[in-house]
């Protein structure tokens, strides 16, 4: 592996837009997450960890418009970000903060945070299921690594994403791969151009069309996010297509639903599945333009808020599912209305998420567990 030296006393200017995504759509998941608990199944998802009884067509399609780019949002600001983190660590820099960032929080991960979510799923979909959380562990546990850990999937496929690509990201950081990179954003600053980046997306998801999540999907967002950041002609593409972007993403989904692809009833879901990927790909992509050129039009600037969130998204993201899962586990019990419910569970799980972060941030252990950086 190339463990080139970089020039540390001059670092890029910080991107305050890229922050402030990052953290809005961290605030989405108590959007996103909370509505799972709903969904009809309608548009292709599996079931939950918690089901209501009673389920909602609109929070389903919330999920649906919302699905294409929600996650590769993350894995795309990811990659922005690594480019920043590698103008001033080395490669041997990089990989160990790697390691203390995302492998040690995912481990714990999944010995903590994650049993409890399988615990609730348990008890959730079998009435019958009397055992306590202690007494459940082992399976528990069993079952949070058959899971990847829940939704700490994400951490460990960053993780093992950032040792495969490091050796790109070095190459391109050369003069060869300068190279390549000047013709690529020369090539997609043409009108139009910029949206021929959705095609690898759907080959990479067409591969591995029944595996989710499929990480070669997911990492061409994190590829991309690396060289978009790597030259500004790329931001220039976006920010002239932006509008037009913004436009395609929901008339296409509309259009998906009304021809009912997206409810699965013109066809069995196995013949609409070659259709997806490629709805998939173009939406999620058109959605990530639109957000990448007026993120950077409207949100170039920073706050208390945002200093606050810089620090707070990534222990809310490890955090919030499983106190989603434990305050649905009741929730879902009340004889009250979807709405009522949903609403209840979205401010009680982020109000809970608030405090455990406010009682975690303050300890070094636990900030360590949860991929901080130590307090001085």
């Amino acid at each position: 592996m190339n463990t080139q030296t970089v020039n540390t006393s001059v670092k890029p200017q910080r991107r305050w837009d890229v922050d402030w995504l990052r953290m809005l759509a961290v605030l989405l998941l108590f959007i996103f997450h909370p509505a799972r608990i709903f969904d009809t199944g309608r548009i292709g998802f599996p079931p939950w960890y918690i089901t209501n009884d009673q389920l909602s067509n609109g929070l389903t399609y919330l999920m649906g418009l919302m699905n294409p780019w929600h996650m590769p949002l993350f894995f795309l600001l990811a990659g922005a970000s690594t480019w920043f983190a590698l103008r001033f660590r080395s490669g041997n820099q990089y990989v160990k903060e790697r390691f203390k960032r995302l492998l040690i929080p995912w481990i714990f991960g999944v010995l903590v945070i994650a049993p409890p979510q399988m615990y609730f799923m348990l008890r959730n979909h079998d009435p019958t299921y009397v055992e306590s959380f202690p007494q459940s562990y082992p399976r528990s546990l069993v079952l949070a690594l058959g899971d990847m850990g829940g939704h700490l999937w994400f951490i460990f496929y960053l993780f093992v994403f950032s040792l495969i690509a490091l050796p790109l990201f070095l190459y391109l950081n050369g003069e060869s791969g300068k190279r390549l990179v000047d013709f690529l954003a020369g090539f997609f600053a043409r009108p139009g151009m910029i949206f021929l980046l959705a095609i690898p997306i759907i080959v990479m998801d067409y591969v591995l069309l029944r595996f989710y999540p499929n990480p070669l999907y997911f990492i061409t967002f994190f590829i991309y996010g690396y060289i978009l950041m790597a030259d500004a002609r790329f931001g220039e593409a976006i920010d002239r297509h932006k509008t037009i972007a913004l436009i395609l993403g929901p008339v296409i989904y509309v259009v998906w639903l009304s021809l009912g692809l997206g409810l699965h009833i013109i066809s069995t879901p196995e013949a609409v599945r070659p259709f997806m990927n490629v709805y998939f790909g173009f939406v999620g992509w058109s959605s990530l333009i639109a957000l990448l050129g007026y993120g950077k039009q409207v949100l170039s600037f920073t706050n208390k808020f945002l200093k606050y969130g810089i620090g707070a998204s990534y222990p809310y993201y490890i955090i919030h599912q499983t106190a989603i899962i434990a305050i649905g586990f009741s929730v879902v019990q009340w004889n009250v209305g979807v709405l009522v419910k949903y609403v209840t569970i979205v401010v009680a799980s982020f109000v809970a998420t608030a405090i455990l972060y406010e009682v975690v941030k303050r300890i070094n252990v636990t900030r360590f567990l949860l991929g901080m950086r130590p307090l001085r």
